[in-house]
């Protein structure tokens, strides 16, 4: 007996030591989507017009290297239909931006694989988690491939990439820091005594705002955003004129600015009134320790994501707060997503 006791404190330290480095990981994903969208609000995006997986870690050393990186944009429609005339440090300065975005995908490959090798020649990974950690690994190789085929959508004709592509590759990032997430919880939560009957609900709810995240996206990569800088109203309406009006009026939702906007607005609404309906059916039901800390937390991320939206819209899409719009949003997802794992472990 005393030695099964023994056994289960190790796996209980190595499951730890497991999810703090999945905590970690989950992190620094958080910060390259941080990156991820400065370096689309700058108009970084297209700056480094070739993907070289090994060597394009090493940044241009000398003159001559960035005369030649240089070069090579000017062959591309950015420059020639946006940045005709661009200045060397101009370049310089965007370049950096997607250099440091592209170095930290590959740093986020080091931190993940060679612990991962740590843990499990050590044999510290217990049944069943390999596979999921191995989908994680081959979730963010096919993440750097999703970025780069987004990146050749605008080196073709027109210096835009694709709102389908760029909401691909922001929903895939999210979606693998949110397993990322969801593993860690399971390797350091406990059962615990709380009213079972809001797991629906609140998965609902999760599922909602990572599809908020998706319209988010598709008002990046239409600029839509610039659309309307005006709240409650878009223009001198609630309603604009004009809201699918493409044919077939599907279309409208991913390639008409109005429409793209109105929705992303309209998904913010219905949020709002669902965690709160959530937070006072919560309440009532008397959720008690983290989990009603959490749904604090998620009413605060709220107000703090809605005031985010409205100040992105009305001056005109400054940098620091849109880029703070769009991690707030997972942050929001993150907080959601700790309810719904506390209450899939609930006893009630």
């Amino acid at each position: 007996m005393p030695q099964a006791i023994s056994a289960r404190i190790l796996e209980d330290q190595y499951d730890r030591q497991i999810a703090y480095w999945l905590f970690f990981c989950a992190a620094v994903i958080f910060g390259m989507i941080l990156l991820g969208g400065v370096t689309r609000l700058t108009n970084s995006g297209l700056s480094m017009v070739d993907w070289k997986p090994l060597m394009g870690i090493i940044p241009p050393l000398s003159e001559a290297d960035w005369e030649h990186m240089f070069f090579k944009y000017k062959q591309f429609p950015e420059y020639q239909q946006i940045n005709a005339g661009m200045s060397m440090e101009a370049f310089k300065s965007i370049f950096m931006y997607e250099y440091l975005h592209r170095v930290l995908g590959r740093l986020i490959g080091i931190i993940f694989i060679l612990p991962f090798l740590f843990f499990y020649f050590t044999k510290r990974i217990k049944a069943g988690l390999t596979p999921k950690l191995i989908i994680m690994l081959i979730g963010g190789g096919c993440q750097g491939l999703l970025g780069w085929y987004m990146v050749k959508s605008g080196l073709v004709d027109k210096p835009d990439v694709s709102q389908y592509r760029l909401s691909a590759h922001l929903g895939a990032a999210v979606l693998i820091y949110s397993f990322i997430l969801w593993t860690a919880f399971d390797l350091v939560s406990r059962r615990t005594e709380q009213p079972a009957q809001l797991k629906t609900f609140a998965y609902s709810l999760s599922g909602l705002i990572f599809l908020m995240i998706l319209t988010g996206g598709l008002v990046a990569g239409t600029k839509a955003g610039y659309a309307y800088p005006t709240w409650p109203l878009m223009g001198d309406s609630f309603i604009p004129a004009g809201l699918y009006s493409m044919t077939p009026a599907w279309l409208s939702a991913f390639e008409d600015i109005t429409t793209i906007q109105f929705n992303h607005r309209i998904f913010a609404y219905i949020i709002v009134a669902l965690v709160l309906g959530f937070a006072a059916k919560a309440f009532r039901a008397g959720i008690q320790g983290p989990i009603r800390t959490a749904v604090f937390c998620l009413i605060g991320l709220l107000i703090l994501q809605v005031s985010l939206g409205i100040s992105t819209l009305i001056f005109y899409v400054p940098i620091p707060v849109a880029a703070a719009h769009q991690v707030g949003a997972v942050a929001l997802l993150s907080a959601s997503l700790f309810i719904s794992h506390s209450l899939t472990k609930s006893q009630g």
